[in-house]
């Protein structure tokens, strides 16, 4: 039994003796939860059986190829946590780690999930980034806590998320966006749905951020919306239902 992986690559070594990252984004089906869990839930705090959250996160981190993983308990905050063992981090939005061979991952069912890639070819983060993690700037946060260890981001993926239109959202929320980001940002982010009421496309915003911060750096989203595609878990569309994921490894051994 394997997790389907709606999105998989390999980011490659740019120096000879760096080391590989492997991703995958996951969506509803190849797990092993039941009812409205159905089958690939990777998240603890929604109900499902914790017998099969940890199954079904052990095949997570098969797919990137071990079986060490950190994952986080996010909070829609801005909170940056270094990991070099595996395990639930509580309280943190983003994950970073340098350690060969352990998966890190985030979990969300209409939020963004990031991955960023080092120019090291060591180190990785995982984001978790609602319309919350955009007006706390959780991506900016991450890169500044690369950027402390002197690493730079050289690649980035988006994983699934809410499309904008399929958002839609009261006017002081986007009024927020709007105030606590670049022009760039909100502009990217900000949309007007078809009954006029204004959408926040939080993807396409964590993209912008990405790339104002880390102009060089190769930058990759999934174009599925959560909310519209029956393979990927929706809180928007669902209520009661799972958690995908985006999940990240460095090779452990060499590239």
């Amino acid at each position: 039994m394997a997790l389907t992986a709606v999105a998989s690559g390999v980011v490659p070594a740019r120096t000879r003796d760096g080391r590989s990252a492997a991703w995958a984004a996951t969506g509803r089906d190849g797990g092993v939860s039941t009812g409205p869990f159905a089958s690939a839930n990777l998240a603890g705090h929604v109900g499902d059986d914790p017998d099969a959250v940890a199954a079904n996160r052990a095949l997570l981190a098969a797919l990137v190829d071990t079986t060490d993983l950190a994952v986080m308990d996010a909070v829609h905050g801005n909170a940056v946590a270094f990991v070099d063992e595996p395990g639930e981090v509580a309280g943190v939005d983003a994950l970073v780690t340098d350690r060969p061979g352990l998966a890190i991952a985030a979990l969300a069912a209409d939020c963004a999930t990031v991955a960023l890639f080092g120019h090291d070819d060591r180190t990785v983060a995982v984001v978790h980034c609602g319309w919350q993690g955009l007006v706390h700037d959780v991506v900016g946060e991450t890169v500044a806590a690369l950027r402390a260890r002197r690493v730079a981001v050289a690649a980035a993926v988006v994983g699934p998320a809410v499309c904008g239109t399929c958002y839609p959202v009261p006017d002081e929320r986007a009024e927020e966006v709007r105030r606590s980001r670049t022009a760039a940002v909100a502009a990217a982010a900000l949309v007007r749905c078809a009954d006029g009421q204004p959408g926040i496309d939080v993807a396409a915003g964590v993209v912008q951020r990405v790339q104002e911060l880390s102009p060089t750096a190769v930058v990759a989203r999934s174009p599925r919306c959560t909310r519209e595609d029956p393979d990927l878990f929706s809180y928007r569309r669902d209520g009661v239902t799972g958690r995908q994921g985006l999940v990240v490894a460095r090779a452990g051994g060499g590239a």
